[in-house]
């Protein structure tokens, strides 16, 4: 068997033991179709899955009067939470079924589908659009979303990094100055001088939903400062060793003495609810949660809100890396017309119109050089712009943590292997969390479980 059928064979049976679960930020969305329009040149329809966050439920209200209008294209999308989109997509594309023409991806999943073969190319598309302009597409979002051939294999909706919010009058109130670049000792110490600050508020919201892309898109994050990993350069698994159970206990006793009430099923969702509606000081997530907080229409915290590095032990930075991008199936029949959204959804002129419409603080940014330079984005996103464009370009994937990794990722593991892994023991924190069992039993079970995955690899 060759190399290239081993890593097929192992991608396909992975999926389908668990759904993907992507990191970022999830998302609650109910299924609804976007669009009408009429059948005219560059007519049809195209379906088109995606997860529910803010960013996508803007995007399903707006296509009708915008792209559907101007190309007769009608876009009928599919809108799902997280855990439950992963499921699907994967499902769709690995099983070739064909049901979707475009579907919202991530960073994880790009290079592992490209490798097997079932993601289209869009360099052609995006190459031939000049109004396009792909050369302004920030770097490390692009590098995120192509193929070890150098072409793009999905096109950025968003993208981001993770960083410390919170809630400045709380802070001024208890004369609190948060620091720029916080260590993670330094946080603990402030949600516990904030935890009840006000009547029902938590000192933070930390995830403690399961799913890799869940609980541990942050808890990596603090792994990787605390001088953890889960595996080593030769693939030795590091799941139970000092560092990965130091963090892990450090941020299971910080949720639970300081964190949200309910935190062991607290998703992004829930603690974006929670830190928008005053009921927690600080919040550690991703940066794409800032144009939501500054919202005056949906936040009560819109211009209370600061913003601080992702905290840090042992490294210098610890933010993670994730777009959520677009990306066309093999099987799709629709490649023309669905090439036509994908390259309006990531486009300036989209978020041209989102700023026009929505706001601009909710323009879906992080993708491109020219949205920070942007006077109108400047001035409405002027309190989380500038670092969470100096967040995403500090982060790297090849060496986020203490030593050398035997593939990237920041919060993940560039393995088709890691979501179940990842799931699974994410499942065990999750019942620490709920106070069910220990760290230490949950990181043994996942040293168990890292095991077998290394013996793929070794």
């Amino acid at each position: 068997m060759s190399a290239s059928t081993r890593w097929r064979s192992r991608t396909v049976a992975a999926l389908a033991v668990v759904g993907l679960t992507a990191t970022g930020c999830a998302g609650a969305g109910g299924g609804g179709g976007a669009g009408g329009g009429s059948d005219g040149e560059g007519g049809g329809a195209i379906s088109v899955l995606m997860v529910g966050n803010p960013q996508m439920e803007d995007i399903a209200k707006l296509t009708k009067d915008s792209f559907t209008k101007d190309t007769g294209i009608k876009v009928n999308f599919t809108i799902l939470p997280e855990n439950e989109l992963r499921d699907k997509v994967t499902q769709d594309i690995a099983t070739e079924a064909g049901q979707y023409d475009v579907a919202t991806i991530g960073a994880y999943e790009v290079p592992i589908w490209h490798k097997n073969g079932w993601l289209q190319e869009l360099d052609s598309y995006a190459d031939k659009d000049s109004a396009f302009e792909k050369s302004d597409l920030l770097e490390p979002i692009v590098q995120s979303l192509s193929g070890e051939d150098g072409k793009l294999y999905a096109l950025p909706f968003y993208g981001e990094s993770s960083f410390l919010m919170y809630n400045k009058e709380v802070m001024d109130e208890k004369g609190i100055t948060m620091p720029e670049r916080p260590t993670w000792d330094e946080v603990a110490d402030i949600a516990a001088k904030v935890d009840g600050a006000r009547p029902g508020m938590k000192g933070i919201c930390l995830r403690g939903l399961p799913g890799w892309g869940e609980v541990f898109a942050p808890l990596t994050t603090v792994v990787n400062t605390f001088g953890g990993t889960w595996f080593e350069k030769d693939w030795t698994p590091k799941v139970n060793a000092p560092e990965f159970k130091a963090a892990t206990q450090f941020y299971v006793d910080l949720v639970t003495k300081h964190g949200e009430a309910g935190a062991a099923q607290a998703g992004f969702t829930e603690c974006l609810n929670a830190m928008s509606q005053e009921k927690v000081a600080m919040w550690y997530d991703a940066t794409s949660a800032a144009g939501s907080l500054e919202d005056p229409s949906v936040s009560k915290v819109a211009g209370k809100v600061g913003y601080a590095y992702a905290p840090v032990k042992e490294t210098e930075t610890s933010g993670w890396l994730w777009a959520w991008a677009w990306a066309m199936p093999n099987t799709t029949k629709n490649a023309d017309n669905a090439a036509k959204f994908m390259l309006w959804a990531s486009s300036k002129e989209y978020e041209e119109l989102v700023g026009s419409e929505l706001g601009w603080a909710r323009v879906p940014a992080g993708k491109r050089a020219s949205t920070y330079a942007n006077p109108d984005y400047q001035e409405a996103a002027s309190a989380f712009a500038d670092i969470t464009l100096k967040a995403i370009q500090e982060a790297d994937p090849t060496n986020p943590g203490v030593q050398p990794r035997p593939t990237v990722g920041v919060q993940f593991v560039a393995i088709p292997e890691f979501q179940d892994l990842g799931t699974k023991v994410s499942q065990q924190v999750s019942a620490a969390i709920a106070g069910k069992t220990s760290v230490d039993a949950a990181l043994e079970d996942g040293q168990k479980l890292a095991e077998e995955v290394a013996a793929n690899y070794r």
